[in-house]
């Protein structure tokens, strides 16, 4: 089966948590096909809630190791959708 993973992270504090998660996904870089982060900003206040969404590529294996390896820190929530290609 070909299979396209798609996996979203919401971190709830920014400050708090972006460097564990930055650590995590710099670990995996070569699994992340794509990456977009976002965030409520304006002129006075930058959020500290924040999204990224990634588009996964090579082994499945590694992708369960990443996905494993976020659901491990606190103030980060993780969802995914995977596709099957085959379909």
């Amino acid at each position: 089966m070909r299979e396209k993973r798609i996996i979203g992270i919401n971190v709830l504090d920014r400050i708090k948590e972006a460097g564990r998660t930055q650590k995590v996904l710099s670990k995996y870089a070569t699994s992340v096909k794509t990456r977009l982060g976002f965030h409520e900003l304006s002129d006075d206040v930058c959020s500290r809630n924040g999204f990224i969404i990634l588009e996964l590529t090579g082994e499945i294996t590694k992708w369960d190791k990443l996905e494993n390896e976020l659901n491990e820190i606190g103030g980060i929530n993780v969802q995914k959708m995977s596709f099957d290609l085959d379909k």
